[in-house]
């Protein structure tokens, strides 16, 4: 994706990421959507559209740094590698969730059917623990790094708002639509509320 279409792209991304993430959050809260049906289809179709947007975000966040040092370079690279490496562990586990939600018959079935999935090796943690928290690490640290130091190209909020609501989430699922909030607030200098600069250089 060019320089252009990424620009053109992020303020919607910053925006729509979070707010399909509440949406998804706010389905959750309804009877009958932790089971088999048009509740958990919906739900997780929207959080999976929502993860994908974060893609975007990702990439707004790496352009707003320009380390002249080499060693700079690197950990801004390695920094978003890790968040992309989280966001797919994200997306697969999301992808694997709907389609269980989608041919499981009832609630046992799809107990069963998870239980088949995670009990393989790897995919617990690579898609249920460690691979996704991989996301949230990487992202707060590239918003760390671009409102922090000489860049300073987000205010210092943004970090902070970002580790409140990834830990509201972490102590109950049922507060991911007020945690997604506070993403959408963190993340909205890249919709141009805020004044987001671009490549500044450390």
């Amino acid at each position: 994706m060019n320089a252009g279409k990424l620009d053109r792209l992020t303020p919607f991304a910053a925006v729509g990421g979070p707010a399909l993430m509440a949406l998804y959050g706010g389905i959750r809260l309804l009877d009958g959507s932790r089971e088999p049906g048009p509740g958990w289809l919906v739900g997780h179709t929207l959080m999976l559209a929502g993860l994908l947007l974060f893609g975007p975000v990702l990439a707004a966040l790496r352009g707003l740094l320009a380390p002249r040092r080499t060693a700079g370079r690197i950990a801004a690279d390695v920094t978003t590698g890790v968040a992309f490496t989280g966001l797919a562990a994200s997306v697969v586990q999301i992808s694997i969730d709907l389609y269980v939600g989608a041919v499981a018959a009832d609630k046992a079935d799809q107990h069963r059917m998870f239980e088949s999935v995670q009990s393989r090796p790897g995919v617990l943690p690579a898609f249920y623990s460690v691979g996704p928290m991989l996301f949230y690490v990487g992202l707060l640290a590239l918003l760390v790094a671009a409102s922090a130091g000489a860049t300073r190209a987000l205010r210092w909020w943004s970090p902070v708002l970002m580790l409140v609501g990834t830990a509201m989430t972490a102590v109950d699922l049922a507060l991911i639509p007020p945690a997604a909030v506070l993403y959408l607030v963190a993340l909205a200098p890249l919709a141009g509320f805020g004044g987001a600069r671009r490549a500044v250089a450390v």
